[in-house]
């Protein structure tokens, strides 16, 4: 296995340093380097704190700053940051008006970040919004938390960075998150660092539909076929699965880690054509790689209904190393 680092035992923290010397205008280390702040805390705004395991960067790190995340705490690869690490970003990040904590919907995530609630809850009002715009299926159980996770923190961060009080924050998370539907494909598995090995293998004819971003399997193995097949089918289960709020849309095509940035617009483009004979007015959009699931070679489509207010919040300022307009 080629890859460029060390030892799979430091490539983290090596890489995570990295991050925050490269993106030292928006970003410090917290205590002891258990997590990543935003560099300028607000006095008395909510404090947003996301995270997860490794290997889904730029988030949530790369969404750290004004508009987004105040903390991100960092786990080994595809493992939940620690209780502690998630504890000590409420204390640190907590300025008087209390934190909201992003999860995804995943079972560590969950589990760890609902322990630290607990544990810091004493000295902090401590609210959770838990991310699960997964499509779901009878393989994949509950609905995960995948790129609609990026959506979530930008709303609830920008809101936060305007004012918004804790309980109102609460609400505004728990609403958007029935309103954001993801569904991944890949043509590669993924390359762990610490085991050598790819999470499941494909032959040439064959993709992966229904990935999630911890490099497992998704629920079906189906034939290889040209890109618009492909997508639209992402685009047609995703439309089936979300009843729209309002004609208004985000529509995201996201890069797992391994798909160049042509592919992806094409996705995208034979995504918004789809939407538009659906009757679905795409308001906004974004195209990148900004949830990955290390090296898989594989794309994600997001829908978001959004009402003007969501609108006017997306396109508020935000200054961070993954996202930044507006300012």
């Amino acid at each position: 296995m080629k890859k460029f680092m060390n030892a799979a035992e430091t490539m983290v923290a090596e890489s995570v340093e990295g991050f925050v010397r490269a993106h030292a205008e928006f970003v410090v280390f917290g205590a002891d380097q258990k997590f990543v702040r935003r560099r300028q805390l607000v006095p008395g705004k909510v404090a947003i704190i996301s995270g997860g395991g490794a290997g889904h960067e730029p988030m949530h790190i790369g969404f750290v700053g004004r508009g987004m995340l105040d903390a991100a705490c960092v786990g080994h690869i595809f493992t939940s940051p620690t209780p502690s690490q998630i504890v000590a970003a409420i204390e640190e990040a907590d300025t008087g008006a209390g934190c909201l904590l992003v999860v995804k919907n995943y079972d560590g995530d969950v589990m760890n970040f609902e322990m630290a609630a607990e544990m810091a809850g004493s000295h902090h009002k401590i609210e959770m919004v838990i991310v699960s715009d997964d499509i779901k299926t009878e393989r994949t159980g509950s609905r995960r938390g995948v790129a609609g996770t990026v959506v979530l923190e930008r709303l609830v961060g920008a809101a936060a960075e305007q004012g918004m009080a804790l309980a109102e924050l609460k609400v505004l998370g728990s609403n958007l998150s029935t309103r954001i539907r993801s569904m991944g494909v890949a043509l590669t598995g993924v390359t762990v660092p610490h085991t050598q090995r790819t999470t499941f293998l494909l032959g040439p004819d064959e993709i992966e539909m229904g990935v999630g971003i911890h490099g497992e399997p998704g629920h079906s193995r189906e034939p290889f076929s040209n890109a618009d097949a492909i997508v639209r089918h992402l685009g047609e289960t995703v439309l089936s699965d979300i009843a729209p709020a309002t004609g208004k849309a985000l529509l995201f095509v996201n890069g797992l880690g391994g798909t160049p940035p042509a592919e992806l617009y094409l996705a995208f483009n034979t995504a918004h054509r789809l939407m538009m004979e659906r009757g679905v007015h795409i308001e906004r959009s974004l195209v990148g790689t900004y949830a990955t699931s290390l090296d898989m070679q594989g794309i994600s489509v997001t829908l978001a209904f959004l009402n003007d207010e969501e609108l006017f919040l997306w396109d508020s300022p935000v200054a961070t190393a993954a996202l930044r307009w507006g300012c």
